[in-house]
């Protein structure tokens, strides 16, 4: 039997095989860079969390909502503001709109 064509099988498998883990440990190199970019940038955002929070402990607390006049006539005036600023369409009002003051009621031609 001659060992020569066996030989030269293995040769081209172990190749093949060194091929593999060539590309492998590029791979791996690879993942190893993103890995420590991704851990870089999660310590980042440890970082800021933390300082955040520490700002926010030095921040004095504001309310929530600003204070609303007590007047009782406030909650009609703004529903009037909120109305007349409301987009006009079909879609959000079915009734004319009567902001328009200068609407016309004579047929007359306009004055030049």
């Amino acid at each position: 039997m001659k060992i020569q064509p066996l030989l030269d099988a293995i040769g081209i498998k172990e190749n093949a095989a060194r091929a593999v883990a060539d590309d492998l440990h590029t791979q791996i190199e690879e993942l190893q860079a993103r890995l420590r970019e991704a851990e870089t940038h999660l310590e980042h955002l440890t970082i800021t969390r933390k300082t955040v929070i520490v700002l926010a402990d030095q921040i004095p607390a504001q309310a929530d909502s600003p204070e609303l006049p007590e007047h009782p006539d406030y909650p009609r005036m703004l529903a009037v503001f909120n109305e007349a600023t409301a987009p006009s369409g079909p879609a959000t009002s079915a009734r004319p709109s009567t902001t328009n003051c200068c609407r016309r009621t004579s047929k007359a031609p306009a004055p030049n």
